[in-house]
């Protein structure tokens, strides 16, 4: 397995985030569907990582800058038959350790409110992420958390 920067040109990468939005599209309420598609994710000041095992991708993860100290956690999925087995906490390292590289000292996410997105809830909390409002041009919905993760020590804010 390996974790590479994506440039999103791939049919199986295009494939595998098609599944991505169609199942958050599928699990989440109109008017509380944050999931990027492959277009929004080629917008810039955004890196995707794609995790590979040969050539099938089997999870992926980007990281959107939202100003020069501050990013947002997007696109995290693992494929259904390799869940629980470590990838999204593979994502989550790299996308912190290039967040810091890039001298962030905040990153934020939104995830679902519903029971299942609880593991992700679990996976983002064993990363030191804490609840926290509306960031960003988010508003507040019963159906989003969101979760902040102070990077270098900082003091919260």
């Amino acid at each position: 397995m390996e974790i590479v920067v994506d440039d999103l040109s791939g049919p199986e990468v295009a494939e595998f985030l098609d599944e991505h939005v169609r199942e958050m599209r599928a699990v989440t309420p109109d008017g509380s569907k944050h999931a990027l598609d492959l277009a929004g994710l080629r917008e810039p000041g955004i890196t995707v990582w794609t995790v590979r095992d040969g050539p099938a991708v089997v999870g992926c993860g980007a990281l959107r800058l939202l100003d020069g100290r501050h990013g947002e956690v997007k696109a995290m999925r693992t494929a259904a038959q390799r869940k629980r087995s470590g990838i999204a906490s593979l994502l989550l390292e790299r996308i912190i350790t290039e967040a810091v590289a890039a001298g962030l000292t905040r990153l934020s996410l939104e995830t679902g409110a519903a029971e299942f997105f609880r593991p992700a809830r679990k996976l983002y909390e064993r990363f030191g992420f804490v609840r926290c409002g509306p960031f960003g041009d988010y508003r507040s919905d019963p159906n989003s958390v969101f979760m902040t993760k102070l990077l270098r020590g900082h003091s919260p804010i």
